[in-house]
């Protein structure tokens, strides 16, 4: 498994990680020993990079991480969470008393004393702009609970308000075969500013794992099936924002484009990997099996079974075709 500096933080990741959104329970319910056998079988497959936040399952992702770790004390890991999402969506709540009470919940969730990395979790936009913020997070920083911080974003305008910040370490920002709009300038302004960058929705929402089809149907429980229209939040954290229709037409497409012996997820994580300025992507897994072929998208990385040009000519295309008028100028 490749590693990468995580932007203004310094340290060195997976460039697959592990998100765990879907351990909190919000696609379906997930036992503490399925958890548990994806964190194992993630680890194993060389991942050295967890991402969670304080509202999956209501905290219940990062207690199951805080207990893996706690089982395994030894294994070199960096886990991000991110804070913001369980209070009203106004920015008035974003301030330093609750910035100490979101950070030091998470602590308590993850047994840690000083937290990795928090980002901010898609605030409203003013939250970006405003000076106080980012001297309370600094201020986090200052007195040793939270190490680096950084922002997770909806739309690119914002990830480039937070990249033109000093201190932000790091941007995770949706990014895949179906949503390209951060290669316009997101990629080059993290770059050039030393920021890392974490592809979230990687696969979006599942239509890059090359197993739907129009008929397939999810559980009221899942927000693929209770978000489709940004129903609950907004509407570009499901399918990335893409018709759930036209999805899985563009999927079939891009799996037809592939060489035989390639999955559909390993191609569509290793795409996002291949493009200058991507640290890491953080696909979620549900089982050991999905968790272990995730990882091994990073053995693509050398040519020898894709040919990754190839494949970015076939995105570009298939994007321009079904997505790029109804997607690019909305996030």
């Amino acid at each position: 498994m490749q590693s990468r500096t995580l932007g203004r933080t310094g340290r060195s990741v997976s460039v697959v990680g592990l998100g765990t959104w879907q351990l909190g329970g919000d696609w379906g319910p997930v036992s503490e020993q399925d958890a548990a056998a994806v964190m194992d079988a993630s680890v194993e497959s060389g991942v050295t990079l967890f991402d969670t936040a304080d509202v999956y399952g209501d905290g219940r992702s990062e207690q199951l991480i805080g207990a893996w770790r706690r089982a395994n004390p030894d294994v070199p890991l960096t886990v991000t969470t991110k804070m913001g999402r369980r209070a009203e969506q106004v920015p008035s709540n974003y301030v330093a008393e609750h910035f100490r009470e979101w950070v030091d919940r998470s602590r308590r969730n993850l047994g840690q004393d000083t937290l990795d990395l928090v980002q901010l979790h898609c605030p409203p936009t003013p939250v970006f702009e405003d000076d106080a913020v980012y001297d309370a997070l600094d201020a986090l920083v200052a007195d040793g609970s939270i190490a680096a911080y950084g922002v997770s974003v909806e739309t690119a305008d914002q990830a480039l308000t937070a990249i033109a910040r000093p201190h932000v370490a790091s941007v995770q920002v949706i990014l895949n075969a179906f949503r390209l709009k951060p290669l316009d300038r997101v990629l080059p302004a993290a770059r050039e500013a030393g920021v890392g960058i974490l592809a979230r929705v990687p696969l979006a929402s599942g239509l890059l794992s090359g197993g739907y089809t129009a008929d397939t149907t999810f559980s009221e429980g899942d927000h693929r099936n209770y978000n489709r229209h940004g129903e609950a939040f907004d509407q570009g954290e499901t399918f990335s924002g893409v018709d759930f229709a036209d999805g899985v037409q563009a999927a079939q497409a891009f799996a037809a484009a592939l060489p035989e012996g390639v999955s559909v997820p390993q191609a569509a994580l290793a795409w996002i990997v291949a493009q200058d300025g991507v640290t890491a992507a953080i696909p979620g897994a549900r089982n050991p099996e999905q968790a272990r072929s995730n990882a091994g998208a990073a053995d693509l990385l050398d040519g020898s079974a894709l040919d990754l040009a190839s494949l970015d000519t076939t995105v570009h295309e298939l994007y321009d075709r079904w997505f790029r008028a109804t997607v690019h100028d909305k996030w």
